[in-house]
C-alpha cells in the first residue's frame, strides 16, 4: 500500500514539476518581438481598413446602430468605448487616436502601455461591430490580449533603440523573463483550443469523410481568387488534401509539442493557412493564422534567423 502511495506521491510531484516548467521557466522575449511586429501590422492594416467607410460601420445611421449593438450585448461582461458616441466628429478623432496607438504598438513605442491599449481597442471594436466580425478579428483581439502580458517591447522595438541610445553603449542581452514565457504559452495553448474545435467541428460533416470537402471549398465563386478548378480532373488528390487537412486540424494539438512532428505541424499550418490567402480570397485571415502558429518559433531560432539578416 505504501508503495501505490509513493508511486502516486511521485507521480503528482512530475505533473506539478512539468506544469512549472512549462509556464513558469524564463523565456527570451525574441519570439514575442516578432508577433508584435507581424500582429500590430495586421492590427493597425485591418483597423486602417474600417477608416475606407467608418461611419457606415460606427456612425448614427451605420448598419448595425449603437442602440442594437449595447441591445446587442446585454448581459454580458462586454464593453465598448464606441457605445457612448456616434458623433462622426468625435468617431474620426478616437479612429485616428486608435490607429496612431497601433503603429506604435507595431514600431514597440512605449510599448508597455501602447500593448494595453492596442489590446483595449482591439476588443472595444469587436464589441460594436459584431455584424462585420469574422475570425481575423478573433485572431487579432487574441494576440493582442496575450502580447500585453510579455515584453513584446524588449527587443526589435523603438523602445530598445532609445534605451541604447541612452546608455550611449551597447546594451546587454535582455533578460528572459517568466512574463514572456506565460504570454508566448498562453498564445501556443490557445492556438491549439483554435484547431482542436476547428477539427472536431469540420468531423461531423459529411464532406471531410468522404474527401470532398477543399472541392466544395475551392468550387464555391464566391471564394475564388485563383480558379482551381481543374482539381476536378484528380479527385483523389482533392480527397487527400481533404483528410490530410482534417488529420491535422485534430491532431494539431499532440503534434505541435514533440520537436519530431512540429517542423512538419508548423508545416503543413502554412501550407493551410497560404492556400486559404491565395486561393480562397482570405489574405488577412490566412496570415494572422500564419503569425499565430510563430509562437512555436524558439526564440533563439527568431534571434538567430535575425542576426543573419541584418
Amino acid at each position: 500500500m505504501n508503495q501505490v502511495v509513493q508511486a502516486a506521491k511521485s507521480w503528482l510531484a512530475d505533473i506539478v514539476v512539468g506544469w512549472n516548467r512549462f509556464w513558469f521557466t524564463p523565456s527570451q522575449p525574441h519570439t514575442l518581438a516578432l508577433l508584435r511586429i507581424l500582429g500590430g501590422a495586421m492590427l493597425l492594416y485591418t483597423h486602417l481598413v474600417w477608416a475606407k467607410d467608418l461611419l457606415a460601420f460606427l456612425g448614427p445611421d451605420s448598419w448595425i446602430p449603437r442602440a442594437a449593438s449595447i441591445e446587442l450585448h446585454q448581459g454580458t461582461y462586454a464593453w465598448s468605448h464606441l457605445w457612448y458616441f456616434d458623433s462622426p466628429g468625435l468617431l474620426w478623432t478616437q479612429h485616428v487616436v486608435v490607429l496612431i496607438v497601433m503603429a506604435m504598438f507595431m514600431v514597440g513605442l512605449f510599448t508597455r502601455v501602447t500593448s494595453v491599449l492596442t489590446c483595449l481597442f482591439t476588443i472595444s471594436y469587436c464589441h460594436r461591430l459584431e455584424g462585420a466580425l469574422f475570425g481575423l478579428d478573433q485572431v487579432n483581439a487574441m494576440l493582442a490580449m496575450y502580447l500585453m502580458i510579455g515584453p513584446c517591447g524588449a527587443v526589435y522595438s523603438v523602445d530598445r533603440w532609445l534605451a541604447k541610445r541612452k546608455a550611449m553603449k551597447p546594451l546587454p542581452r535582455p533578460i528572459a523573463t517568466t512574463s514572456g514565457n506565460i504570454s508566448i504559452r498562453l498564445i501556443q495553448v490557445h492556438m491549439c483550443i483554435i484547431y482542436l474545435f476547428g477539427g472536431i467541428s469540420k468531423l461531423r460533416g459529411d464532406m471531410w469523410w468522404d474527401g470532398t470537402a477543399v472541392w466544395y471549398a475551392i468550387s464555391n465563386l464566391e471564394y475564388q481568387s485563383l480558379d482551381m478548378t481543374w482539381l476536378v480532373h484528380y479527385p483523389w488528390f482533392i480527397a487527400l488534401l481533404s483528410h490530410i487537412t482534417i488529420f491535422w486540424e485534430t491532431f494539431y494539438c499532440f503534434l505541435v509539442w514533440p520537436r519530431a512532428t512540429r517542423p512538419i505541424t508548423l508545416g503543413i499550418a502554412v501550407c493551410v493557412h497560404g492556400g486559404i490567402a491565395l486561393f480562397l480570397g482570405m489574405i488577412t485571415f490566412g496570415t494572422a493564422m500564419i503569425i499565430g502558429n510563430m509562437a512555436f518559433l524558439p526564440p533563439s531560432w527568431v534571434e538567430n534567423a535575425v542576426n543573419r539578416m541584418t
